[in-house]
């Protein structure tokens, strides 16, 4: 691989401990790898070299929750306007009906959405597996597209006859469960620095998984030495939930189970109080903020300035394409800013620190200390993000005019130096055929 020059952006976001900005900046990659970041920088022979006038260079955002399967149900009648419960309930006997090729493909279509709004580095929770589907699936769609993943080995055991909420056709046994985490961590997990594909596990939710099979995936992922994720305190409902069936809070359900650590982190946490929110801090445990499908189904605003503010590690998610309905985590920064200057004040939240959240905040909740910034020995993971256009047409500041303004969708992405977006279009993949692909499966789980 050649090393490839970054010249003369307007500005270099480098997220590095300094918060460093630099104008007129270069990047050096080689070999996968940040060389080095500044001025001036001369291109070594046989570079490639890539003009960045007019734009800004971030480190790649960083998406810490997903349901890549959900992009197969975006904006299904009946779920449109319900809240989380009722939206589930109306999804499940259609997500029933998925196998590997919807699977597949519906991963495709979200990663290469990702992708084309600066994402370089996504988690995934998958824990339904109708029809022969695995988990398997969407670690082959990502590799094909060539994003950095982080998939979850989800599941579901507790179904409605037992009082859970799935219909019990979509739960598992739990000692297949268990059987099948061994199996994926075994088989695809890289604990390596720069690794592209790292597994975790992570049962969906208090309200669809025992107690027991909580603590036994507790035990064993840290017998694996992988990464905990879950659905924490998403709405009222979760919350009374917990209280009704376990009689405690999440916060306390999640302590009592060993998922507190700096190898767990939850989704959501809207509904957290001050208590568990010092808990998430004393014990390191990260959270995944997702402000848009928060809004969408009317579960409120997280208090993430209270966390931010209490040390919490705090990254962004755009969660279920059925249940944002997007999937753009460039969106997902400006949202997290208005919600959050919303509930405290304009002065709540500032546009930098929503873009070190999407970044440097998502890399340190999925535990990658080797990404979310640019700085040497730093993976290549950056998108150049174009400000030429009318999004930003006036825009005084341009790091503030990428998360206020626009554009929302990146001119070039690198992935560990290799280019998954060049001009605004996929690189890898021929997503044309893929959306096609996707429209065919979508129209036969309507028929």
């Amino acid at each position: 691989m050649p090393d490839i020059l970054i010249r003369n952006a307007a500005t270099v976001v480098t997220m590095n401990p300094a918060r460093e900005e630099i104008a007129g900046g270069d990047v050096l990659i080689r070999a996968g790898v940040v060389a080095a970041v500044g001025q001036g920088l001369a291109p070594p022979p046989g570079a490639e070299v890539i003009e960045a006038a007019g734009c800004v260079v971030t480190p790649g955002l960083v998406n810490t929750h997903h349901h890549l399967y959900q992009t197969l149900t975006r904006v299904v009648p009946g779920g449109q306007d319900a809240l989380l419960f009722g939206w589930l309930k109306t999804l499940y006997p259609i997500w029933a009906r998925f196998g590997p090729d919807e699977m597949f493909t519906s991963a495709q279509v979200g990663l290469a959405e990702l992708a084309l709004s600066g994402c370089t580095l996504t988690s995934d929770h998958l824990y339904l597996y109708p029809n022969g589907a695995r988990l398997d699936d969407t670690i082959a769609a990502a590799a094909e597209l060539g994003l950095r993943f982080h998939p979850t080995r989800g599941a579901m055991s507790i179904g409605e006859s037992q009082g859970g909420l799935p219909p019990d056709a979509l739960v598992e046994r739990e000692a297949a469960i268990l059987n099948d985490m061994i199996r994926v961590v075994d088989r695809f997990h890289d604990p390596r620095p720069g690794a592209m594909l790292r597994v975790g596990l992570a049962p969906c939710s208090p309200f669809s998984v025992s107690r027991d099979l909580m603590r036994d995936t507790a035990l064993l992922a840290r017998d694996k030495g992988v990464m905990l994720h879950t659905h924490l305190a998403e709405n009222d409902e979760d919350v009374a939930y917990s209280l009704a069936r376990f009689g405690c809070r999440p916060g306390q359900y999640a302590e009592d189970l060993g998922w507190v650590g700096a190898d767990v982190w939850h989704a959501h946490c809207v509904k957290l109080d001050c208590s568990e929110i010092e808990l998430f801090s004393r014990s390191l445990t990260g959270v995944a903020h997702c402000p848009c499908s928060n809004c969408r189904l009317g579960s409120g605003i997280a208090p993430v300035r209270a966390m931010r503010d209490a040390g919490v590690k705090v990254g962004l998610g755009v969660d279920g394409s059925a249940s944002n309905d997007a999937g753009n985590l460039a969106a997902e920064m400006r949202q997290a800013l208005l919600l959050q200057r919303v509930a405290r004040g304009a002065d709540a939240m500032a546009a930098r620190e929503a873009l070190e959240i999407a970044t440097l905040g998502g890399a340190r909740v999925l535990g990658r200390e080797d990404c979310g910034s640019l700085a040497p020995g730093q993976r290549a993971d950056l998108a150049i993000w174009d400000l030429s256009g009318v999004e930003a047409a006036g825009a005084w500041d341009a790091v503030a005019a990428l998360v206020l303004c626009g554009p929302n969708r990146v001119r070039d992405l690198f992935v560990e130096g290799r280019q998954v977006v060049r001009g605004g279009q996929i690189t890898t993949i021929d997503l044309p055929r893929v959306i096609e692909r996707q429209a065919a499966l979508a129209r036969a789980l309507q028929g």
